[in-house]
């Protein structure tokens, strides 16, 4: 089984920085495609940065130049350091991983933290 825990998540005023975590257990964590994905109030839940396991990004529009997705694989962790930040940006983030277990494809998410950009 895998488990994704997130951390990080807090309130903050517009223009500043939170930097996210997110801790994998699992063996296969360094070949898993990991991403970030957000849910604010009343919209549906976006993606907001990929990495696959070769190090390649992609960025949603609304994001791009202000936010940075890296991971560790020594340390099986996957960040997300989001700077700039603005009242749009509040939302719960939840932490996703693609992992190969017993053979198959899972998808796995964390349970999601709390981030408040308040004007």
């Amino acid at each position: 089984q895998v488990q994704l825990v997130e951390s990080g998540g807090g309130s903050v005023q517009a223009g500043g920085s939170l930097r996210l975590s997110c801790a994998a257990s699992g063996s296969t964590f360094s070949i898993a495609a990991m991403a970030w994905y957000r849910q604010g109030p009343g919209k549906q839940r976006e993606l907001v940065a990929a990495i696959n396991s070769g190090g390649r990004t992609n960025y949603a529009d609304s994001v791009k130049g202000r936010f940075t997705i890296s991971r560790d694989n020594a340390k099986n962790s996957l960040y997300l350091q989001m700077n700039v930040l603005k009242p749009e940006d509040t939302a719960v983030y939840y932490c996703n991983g693609n992992f190969i277990v017993g053979g198959l494809l899972r998808t796995y998410w964390g349970q999601g933290t709390q981030v408040t950009v308040s004007s």
